[in-house]
């Protein structure tokens, strides 16, 4: 008798062990695909997934004993989005005062302002993301939603901007030097042994890429977007040691000469470039690095130097207004070069599909814009292994819009439905139980 009950309650386990299995099963009917690989969509065609991954993708509506169909097939289905330059915990400016934010917020109270932004990312049909600048509260937010414990894209963080005293990411810019704070200096070198040890302690604390900051920059006080301000040494040093630990590097430049100066000493992306040359592009082309515009960065700023210079740091909204109106100006240099080009935005708070309109009003194609999002980003992220692509063996990172986003590209600004790693985030032009956690 014990060995009959035994069996049973094996073949009960089974049983339920199968119907779990089955659950996990879904397939999608896709009335076209934008698959992240080839430039000419398809029509009519069944998304095989099981469990986080895509097992096949195969013409016409298929289904499979016991899955979940899911039913796209009056839409496009694409890729999930990738912004590849966030800063997830930052907030849009021309609302509150700047400077009093950032001396009374906490890196706390970053990590759950955060939480909120990436959410509303995830909602936008961004599956995963690069946050080029933060802290501790970035690597809390990555690692919660690898948890399963609050909803947001995949993310991969640099941790503080590594550049010299007074340069674009010295929290002290602006304010009394004599003001200290025990994690300010987390980010400052200004030799080449310690922007060695830099990446060596953002790499111990969780980095998955580092940020150098080779050039002044536009929202801070005191520094000069068009000087170079790290060492042609420093930037050797840090890339040098990033790439010894497998670590990629993004470096923010703005003038010609130092976005030249990184790329020969082997920097990965360049973040901005708003004052490239066509010899700059070249020269970008020529190496295999990265263009990552951020035109939404330039877009908002302006208009808030514009309406609300009150709500900036010190300094600013004089070269907000100066600046802000020239990378757009200057993009058709960088599309007429070849360079590769993969989308950013600068944003946490905010609509990150902006930046589609806006490198398509600067003269990409959608497709190009389209590819920018997904293949592009996987590939600088270093992950075209699992994500960027509809085909077997990816992450089963989808989202879906109603129309034709090619012969309509605005439709890129609508996402109608979100799947990451095989949940369903966003359906119907709501969000879902699972992200609204």
């Amino acid at each position: 008798m014990r060995n009959g009950l035994l069996k049973a309650l094996v073949a009960l386990i089974a049983v339920s062990l199968a119907g779990a299995a089955a659950a996990s099963d879904v397939v999608i009917h896709a009335g076209t695909l934008i698959d992240g690989v080839s430039p000419v969509p398809r029509h009519q065609v069944s998304i095989r997934i099981h469990d986080d991954k895509i097992v096949a993708v195969e013409p016409g509506f298929t289904s499979a004993a016991g899955a979940e169909v899911i039913d796209l097939s009056t839409a496009t289905v694409l890729p999930g989005f990738i912004d590849c330059h966030v800063h997830i915990a930052a907030k849009l400016p021309g609302e509150g005062n700047a400077v009093e934010d950032w001396l009374t917020h906490t890196d706390i109270d970053r990590a759950l302002d955060g939480a909120v932004f990436v959410r509303a990312m995830l909602q936008q049909g961004f599956t995963s993301a690069r946050d080029v600048g933060g802290g501790d509260d970035t690597v809390a937010v990555r690692d919660a939603i690898n948890a399963g414990k609050i909803p947001g894209p995949r993310l991969w963080v640099a941790l503080e901007p590594i550049g010299p005293t007074g340069g674009h990411e010295d929290p002290r810019d602006g304010l009394d030097a004599g003001l200290r704070h025990a994690g300010w200096d987390a980010g400052i070198a200004d030799t080449p042994d310690e922007a060695r040890l830099r990446v060596r302690q953002h790499k111990l604390r969780g980095a998955d890429l580092i940020k150098i900051m080779p050039s002044g920059g536009i929202a801070s006080s005191g520094d000069d977007p068009r000087a170079q301000l790290m060492t042609n040494d420093e930037m050797r040093a840090a890339v040098e040691a990033a790439h010894s630990l497998g670590l990629k590097v993004a470096a923010h430049i703005y003038p010609a000469g130092a976005i030249e100066n990184a790329v020969r000493a082997g920097v990965d992306s360049v973040e901005h470039g708003a004052f490239a040359t066509n010899d700059t592009f070249a020269l970008m082309k020529a190496r295999g690095t990265y263009l990552v515009p951020t035109l939404s960065v330039f877009e908002i700023y302006y208009a808030a130097a514009r309406d609300h210079p009150e709500t900036l740091t010190p300094g600013t909204p004089a070269k907000e207004l100066a600046n802000d109106l020239l990378p757009i100006r200057n993009m058709p240099l960088a599309l007429r070069s070849g360079v590769k080009i993969a989308l950013g935005t600068d944003l946490g708070e905010g609509d990150h599909t902006l930046e589609f309109e806006l490198m398509i009003k600067a003269g990409m194609a959608p497709m190009d814009a389209i590819f920018a999002a997904t293949r592009n980003g996987a590939d600088l992220i270093g992950a075209s292994d699992r994500i960027g692509a509809v085909i077997a063996g990816r992450f089963a990172d989808l989202v879906a819009v109603a129309g034709d986003p090619i012969a309509d590209s605005g439709q890129l600004r609508h996402v109608a439905f979100v799947m990451k790693g095989g949940k369903v985030y966003r359906q119907g032009g709501h969000a879902t139980a699972e992200g609204a956690d």
